[in-house]
């Protein structure tokens, strides 16, 4: 923990205390939902340990991204700095900003790559945001966008995860489950800009520091490993793989200190992998669950991790394009 003030200026913040998850989880009750623990019993039967899945697919927006967005957004109409708000987005979040804004009668525009799955552009529109695409595919070209109009218009950047209230919101989620799973033993979470990995490591490092975190990336976008091997935060010159909403290209320069003093373990899975794990949660669990959420069930199940607890997976997302899941779930 840290002597930080929860409602300092978030550009002025270093860290996230766990006083500001706190502060962030009150402020979401009625918001978003508190998603539950599903048990499964073949892959704990597997594991030979107690498993559970967090299903944050069960969120409003469908995907984790609700809390974080959620935070930062609140911010900037308590505060009354602007009529709208702007961000870059893969899908998840800016379906969350969208959601958010509306709900503070806020403008909310999302900037995203041409590449973008139809329903997470239809997931924008939906929650009455207005999509600007610019570039083919997930680059700094998003970015730059988002930060001229932003110049612009005089609106708000809700930045994706590098954001003090953004970790602040998306930790919310490791607070449930120290709550809901007092004697968890190990968390598994999927990371992209690490804002929900960073955000899970304040919690637990604030309320059960023995819990082991262990982040899970796609093998084609293994940022978080390259920052870890580097000590800092590295840049890949391509990310690819199914998992879209895990392909940023870089770990952020305000969540890698935060993770790297909790997280010691980086499993990589492979796309055969992750395709596999979507049809196990179909078969299974019965749950519709997009790639990126389904990767840290591909890491139990492909043996590369010992498990001798309770451990909860958080499958982060269930928003999917419905023809890339039918070919997955066959």
């Amino acid at each position: 923990m840290t002597a930080d003030v929860p409602d300092a200026d978030p550009g002025t913040r270093t860290t996230v205390p766990l006083e500001a998850l706190r502060q962030a989880a009150r402020a979401l009750r009625g918001v978003a939902v508190r998603t539950p623990l599903l048990e499964v019993p073949s892959l704990s039967a597997t594991l030979g340990c107690a498993v559970a899945l967090k299903c944050e697919q069960l969120q409003p927006t469908g995907a984790f991204k609700i809390r974080g967005a959620y935070t930062a957004v609140a911010r900037v109409a308590r505060e009354g700095r602007a009529v709208g708000v702007i961000t870059q987005s893969s899908g998840n979040h800016g379906q969350a900003v969208a959601f958010s804004a509306r709900l503070f009668g806020l403008r909310a525009l999302v900037v995203m790559p041409a590449s973008t799955a139809r329903v997470k552009v239809a997931g924008v529109e939906r929650q009455g945001g207005t999509v600007i695409f610019a570039g083919e595919t997930r680059s700094t070209e998003q970015l730059s966008r988002a930060q001229e109009i932003a110049r612009e218009e005089g609106l708000v950047m809700i930045p994706p995860f590098d954001h003090p209230d953004v970790v602040a919101g998306q930790g919310t989620c490791g607070l449930e489950i120290l709550e809901q799973r007092p004697d968890v033993d190990t968390i598994l979470v999927p990371v992209s800009g690490g804002g929900l990995l960073a955000g899970i490591s304040v919690a637990v490092s604030g309320v059960k520091p023995s819990v082991r975190v262990v982040a899970v990336e796609p093998a084609g976008a293994a940022k978080l490993t390259a920052a870890l091997a580097a000590g800092e935060p590295r840049t890949l010159e391509r990310t690819e793989s199914m998992a879209d909403g895990l392909l940023t290209p870089s770990i952020g320069s305000f969540t890698f200190p935060i993770i790297r003093r909790v997280v010691r373990e980086v499993v990589r899975v492979t796309e055969d992998e992750i395709s596999a794990a979507v049809r196990f949660l179909r078969r299974e669990a019965g749950l519709r669950v997009e790639p990126s959420g389904a990767v840290t069930t591909a890491a139990m199940l492909v043996g590369r991790l010992h498990l001798a607890g309770p451990t909860v997976a958080v499958v982060s997302g269930g928003n999917v394009d419905p023809d890339l899941f039918d070919r997955l779930a066959q």
